[in-house]
């Protein structure tokens, strides 16, 4: 899978690189690359329009390789291998996790609340019609 991840990047980092230089090669409205290059002569290789066709079809492509390989490396990226279930289909048991024994002890009164007759009021219960204090 590496390999895979590798090859879609050097894939894609060369679509992006030739976009760039496609584009700053085309004739636009002002002085640019292309004109540099004589891409607007009509004595060329591909006649008067026809560079500028040829120039806009290969940005197109390059794109389209660009965008594509963009959208590999995101399912790429986000592809988690499942484990394997094993020779006959069966899971693995979960493994037993040791925990403390819980040991609940009746809470006894300290000796510092007991000692406040409020605390102990409080603590008694209230027997008949007594009231507390």
């Amino acid at each position: 899978m590496l390999y895979l991840k590798t090859l879609v990047i050097v894939i894609q980092l060369l679509s992006a690189l030739g976009v760039i230089g496609l584009v700053l090669l085309q004739h636009g409205k002002g002085a640019d690359m292309g004109a540099a290059f004589g891409s607007g002569a009509s004595g060329s290789l591909f006649g008067a329009s026809g560079s500028a066709n040829f120039l806009s079809r290969t940005t197109a492509v390059l794109a389209t390789v660009f965008f594509v390989s963009t959208l590999a490396l995101t399912y790429i990226g986000s592809y988690h291998a499942k484990p394997s279930a094993g020779v006959l289909g069966a899971s693995a048991p979960a493994p037993v996790v040791a925990s403390a024994p819980v040991v609940s002890a009746p809470v006894a009164a300290s000796p510092a609340t007991a000692a406040t007759p409020a605390a102990a009021a409080a603590s008694a219960p209230n027997q008949g019609n007594e009231v507390p204090k």
